[in-house]
């Protein structure tokens, strides 16, 4: 038996991007389903357990009124929750983490329970339908245009659903292939993109940035909470080489705990991507910290787009057991034996996220694309390239987890304050052919190198925002996407109707607007972290 739907807007993959282009088309009286593979919505906010990765200024402006929503809704949770105590709950910039990536670290289940309440609402009214653990399958078209997505459930249903617009909002890209859109997968050349940082030789499908599979930790001294030794431990053994005991190793990472100095409190891996800080908090109530391992576990032994579903699942397997290991060397070989893998952050048995981080997706061969040369300082001297059709912001550095040429220093490291901040084009979320395909989180027309700076929280969030308003305004005007970018009277009316929504499409005029890292190289004893107050 096969269970059929129709909707105005089918969302498929309810990642971040994903949460937000369906809030943004119900918002606009759309009808919407959303569809997710896993058990959780919020993607890399929530059920990949990545604390938000933000630029500096984010309270303050380079954001969409509904991300701050999200942000502001976070903190009154833990306020109206949570024993906390006074400090913290009258703190208007709380950080429930305390974390240094961000000004805002928060427990998964948290940011799950604002998204739902967030779209709660539009469930009542029967504008928005939630579909979990759903994956497709199958898309069916006519022409250049997507009829219907089919799907089947965990329980083996067989689901079609039929819409007017389709929305890739996978962590992945998983649409483009099944539904023939063009497409690229990994690293490409100079000759294809004219990119300072592209590769000089042949494009490489296959050269996709690594994923991580975050594990979720807290800590308790007295006790002994040692894994089994994996059984793939000393294969993965010499990659945690760089991480000790202790902080004595100035500039990096080292160390797993630090005090609440500004040097030692960035080189620790326990506050870097923190949950939730007891300190914070009635700390007779909690017993520790929570966190989560984002750094000595990249996987770089194999890819998940482009390859053989076997190939796939080795890597999804051993990205886990890669994060195994590393809790398992902690434990053992420096001694935090107290160190616990929480099964509850997660629901998972061994405390791992309930998907992997991915860095790198597929990506549309779109209308437009977003290269590195418009926004590179030495080539743009007095600014970025203006986009005429911003449909937003993004504010991160060009972030490659790969080394340079010839072995040399890490990318992101070596262009390090050599680029600006960056809009959003809606010519990149319109493909080269499809009619009615949008993407919505990081499978917009980005290149393998400009990618880094698009697939954060604050940019996915606007990319979703972007494509679901999008796809409301095409129904409601019956346009197509690309006669709303191509025509300029549709195109500023659109942009309007962005404004109306609180999305930011440009950046004021500062003299130090470069991405989040290069600013922070300006300031002596730079750190995101709010913990040095407590």
């Amino acid at each position: 038996m096969i269970i059929e739907y129709q909707t105005d807007i089918l969302v498929v993959g309810a990642s971040f991007g994903g949460v937000s282009a369906a809030l943004s088309a119900v918002k606009m009286g759309k009808r919407v389903i959303l569809t997710e593979e896993t058990g959780w919505i919020g993607g890399q906010a929530t059920g990949q357990g990545v604390p938000l990765d933000e630029h500096p200024w984010i309270e303050k402006f380079g954001h969409t009124r509904s991300y701050l929503t999200f942000r502001s809704k976070v903190r009154d949770y833990y306020r109206r929750n949570y024993p906390m105590n006074e400090k913290a709950r009258q703190d208007l910039t709380l950080n429930p983490g305390a974390c240094w990536v961000s000004a805002l670290g928060f427990e998964p289940r948290v940011g799950e329970a604002v998204l739902e309440e967030m779209l709660a609402p539009y469930r009542s009214a029967g504008l928005l339908s939630i579909f979990k653990r759903l994956a497709p399958v199958q898309a069916v078209l006519t022409g250049d245009r997507i009829q219907a997505v089919e799907f089947q459930s965990v329980h083996g249903e067989q689901v079609t659903i039929t819409a007017n617009y389709i929305l890739d909002a996978t962590e992945l890209g998983d649409l483009l292939p099944m539904c023939g859109a063009e497409h690229v997968t990994g690293a490409e050349s100079i000759s294809q993109t004219g990119e300072p940082l592209a590769l000089e030789g042949e494009a490489e499908p296959l050269k996709q940035q690594p994923f991580t599979h975050l594990i979720a930790l807290s800590h308790h001294p007295d006790e002994d909470f040692t894994i089994p030794k994996p059984v793939s431990y000393e294969k993965f053994r010499p990659q945690f080489s760089h991480i000790t005991a202790t902080t004595e190793r100035s500039g990096a990472m080292a160390g797993l705990f630090a005090e609440h100095d500004e040097d030692a409190y960035r080189q620790s891996i326990w506050n870097f991507r923190r949950h939730f800080c007891r300190d914070n908090f009635d700390q007779t109530f909690f017993g520790s910290d929570l966190t989560v391992l984002m750094n000595g576990n990249e996987y770089r032994g194999g890819v998940l787009a482009g390859v053989s579903q076997t190939e796939k699942q080795i890597a999804l397997e051993e990205a886990k057991a890669l994060s195994r290991s590393l809790v398992y060397y902690l434990q053992s070989e420096l001694g935090f034996k107290g160190l616990r893998p929480r099964s509850d952050v997660f629901d998972t048995s061994d405390g791992l996220a309930a998907h992997p981080y991915i860095r790198e997706s597929r990506r549309i061969k779109a209308e437009f694309t977003i290269r590195e040369q418009d926004f590179r300082m030495d080539m743009h001297p007095d600014g970025p390239v203006e986009y005429m059709d911003s449909v937003g912001v993004s504010g991160y550095r060009i972030d490659i987890h790969e080394k340079g040429r010839d072995g040399g220093p890490n990318i992101t490291t070596a262009v390090h304050g050599q680029h600006w901040v960056q809009q959003l084009a809606l010519g990149a979320l319109i493909p080269v052919r499809l009619q009615n395909l949008i993407p919505a989180c990081k499978n917009i027309g980005t290149t393998h190198v400009t990618n880094g700076s698009f697939r954060v929280h604050s940019t996915e969030w606007n990319i979703g925002e972007a494509a679901g308003a999008l796809a409301a305004y095409c129904l409601e005007t019956g346009e197509s996407p690309r006669a709303v970018r191509n025509t300029r009277t549709m195109l500023e009316d659109f942009q309007y109707r962005l404004d109306k929504l609180g999305v930011e499409r440009d950046w004021p005029r500062l003299s130090n607007s470069y991405s989040y890292a290069s600013y922070a190289g300006k300031r002596k004893n730079w750190y995101f972290g709010e913990a040095k107050r407590l």
